[in-house]
């Protein structure tokens, strides 16, 4: 099941999870690939709680050919939810247009929510753990993302991560997105 958006003039992304997922720097990754790799119009938005492990935490990014009106998604085309209270908070309440990429082991989805929907649910925490880290799990579902949406291309992404992760880490982070990108279950 593959939905690509890559062509699209405008997309909405949301990467909701809690902190230490990673899901802020993630964001940041996606808007560098879409704007400094690839020329296109982006901007990114962060929520998170006060605590630095375990609040919640989300990253909106929105990508455009053109101007970009509103820097917050009010439509999205991809929710990706790495822990329950984002699935509860942002996958229910998502468009019925929405791809959802679900977290298959911390995330229970709700079958009523579901129905109509486009899902996909990926073992992302324990693909990390195969990458090398619990800590990359970022990375992976960026590779993930990028396989099943094509919202921006693998260099494009490879390229971000290369200039975004902390020094001396480049190479687990590359694994990480391999991994991802390589996971093609229910595609």
């Amino acid at each position: 099941m593959s939905t690509k958006l890559g062509a699209k003039s405008a997309i909405e992304i949301r990467i909701a999870g809690f902190g230490g997922q990673g899901v802020v720097l993630a964001g940041m990754v996606l808007g560098r690939a879409a704007a400094v790799e690839e020329g296109r119009n982006a901007v990114m938005a962060q929520s998170y709680g006060p605590e630095s492990r375990g609040g919640a935490s989300s990253a909106e990014v929105l990508i455009a050919d053109g101007e970009i009106p509103y820097p917050h998604c009010v439509n999205p085309d991809v929710v990706v939810t790495l822990s329950q209270a984002a699935y509860d908070k942002y996958g229910v309440t998502r468009p019925a247009s929405s791809l959802l990429i679900a977290e298959k082991d911390l995330v229970e989805l709700d079958p009523q929510a579901e129905k109509g929907k486009k899902c996909l649910r990926v073992p992302f925490t324990a693909l990390a753990d195969k990458a090398g880290r619990r800590m990359v799990l970022n990375m992976v579902t960026l590779g993930f993302l990028c396989r099943a949406t094509g919202v921006v291309s693998p260099e494009a992404l490879k390229k971000a991560i290369a200039v975004s992760v902390p020094e001396g880490t480049q190479d687990l982070n590359l694994r990480a997105f391999e991994t991802g990108y390589g996971y093609t279950e229910g595609l």
